[in-house]
């Protein structure tokens, strides 16, 4: 940990000593809630979202925060290891070109529903939001959506190939996630609560916390389930250019999601914004960005960050500000000369250029305390929005 500011409601818990002064509002916003608990969580790739900041931990007492969550309700990342020690560049054009074929990238979607078995069962349970969305969402299961979302091959420390996938649950998490905020700030604002318009809540006694709760898991189901069958489709691709190939160690992680736990003593709700759960000896995954080196993570269990850590490595400038001041031909310059097939064509995608992450070597460095690093994957090559 860097830093602890006493000076709000509760303490705030900094694992970085350079948070803008946006994201710094934003945390002392959480840490005045009349219902969080103990202290707040800023993770060392922290910068400012909607509401709450990115890569913030908040646990509250029984009240939920939709945009606490966010708008890409279980967002996360999956990876798995293959059994290839190397790839040729051909090879690996190969791969990359099938799995484009397969996996619709930014808006697009299928062009037909995909297999149910792909849909988490609704069963009998009150999903409005959701059933409302469901045939759509069949023909987005399997997408990868656009912004940071990534498919990526990469060179693994341990030896050996891996593929790393980046989603979220596409627009039925919007839409649940979007339906509820705004349900939140009628509610709020009908009840006149001293909170900030963005951080608007649900009681735990309210139709709408159960509502919210159970529409909100269904997305976190449905996030994983798109991951799934996209790592499917790059795993087929695999096996399309490769003879023999096989796969391994498939590890799951969300990094936008509240859940009930534990701490301190107490039954709480945990919102992760943009951080990853990090449990005594739990696997987990922290990207760089296209140009530097991602990372399969260890948890340390550490109390104090609510079991946390770094969702990636967090944003340095804005999407704006990248386009307006980074250069296509110096951020694809390195990448080139390393051989990484990278996803920077024009002015258009340098809101994802290296040059607008945070240094990852410095955000892992921040939470040494709170993970162990198991592998280093450089990467490849990459599919992104």
């Amino acid at each position: 940990m860097e830093q602890v500011i006493t000076s709000e409601k509760l303490p705030i818990k900094l694992w970085l000593n350079d948070i803008e002064e946006g994201a710094l509002q934003q945390a002392k916003d959480l840490a005045n809630l009349p219902f969080a608990f103990k202290h707040i969580a800023i993770m060392p790739d922290s910068h400012q979202g909607y509401g709450m900041p990115i890569g913030g931990v908040l646990a509250s007492e029984d009240a939920i925060i939709p945009n606490a969550v966010g708008v890409d309700i279980g967002c996360g990342m999956c990876s798995l290891r293959t059994n290839l020690e190397h790839i040729k560049t051909a090879d690996l054009k190969k791969v990359l070109g099938i799995i484009r074929e397969h996996v619709p990238v930014g808006f697009n979607h299928h062009n037909s529903k995909q297999n149910e078995q792909w849909m988490p069962d609704i069963g009998d349970q009150n999903l409005p939001i959701v059933e409302q969305e469901y045939d759509d969402a069949r023909t987005q299961v399997g997408t990868l959506g656009g912004g940071n979302h990534f498919i990526e091959v990469q060179q693994g420390s341990d030896g050996f190939v891996w593929i790393m996938i980046h989603s979220g649950s596409r627009n039925i998490g919007y839409t649940v996630a979007k339906h509820y905020n705004k349900q939140a700030k009628k509610k709020n604002e009908s009840w006149h609560a001293k909170v900030p318009k963005d951080l608007a809540f649900f009681p735990k006694d309210s139709e709408e916390f159960n509502d919210y709760i159970n529409e909100m898991n269904y997305c976190i189901e449905f996030a994983l389930q798109n991951r799934k069958l996209m790592m499917e489709r790059a795993k087929n691709a695999f096996s399309d250019v490769f003879n023999s190939v096989e796969f391994t160690d498939f590890i799951n992680k969300p990094h936008n999601f509240a859940s009930w736990e534990n701490h301190f003593g107490k039954n709480v709700i945990v919102h992760r914004k943009g951080a990853t759960q990090a449990r005594q000896g739990e696997l987990g995954m922290i990207p760089g960005s296209q140009g530097t080196n991602s990372y399969i993570v260890k948890g340390k269990g550490n109390k104090m960050a609510f079991d946390s850590c770094s969702h990636g490595a967090g944003r340095t400038m804005s999407r704006t500000q990248a386009r307006k001041t980074l250069s296509v031909k110096e951020q694809t310059k390195s990448l080139e000369e390393r051989g990484i097939l990278h996803a920077i064509r024009s002015d258009n995608d340098l809101d994802e250029a290296p040059g607008s992450y945070k240094d990852i070597a410095k955000v892992m460095d921040l939470q040494k305390d709170l993970i162990d690093i198991v592998h280093e994957l450089k990467p490849l090559g990459v599919i992104k929005g």
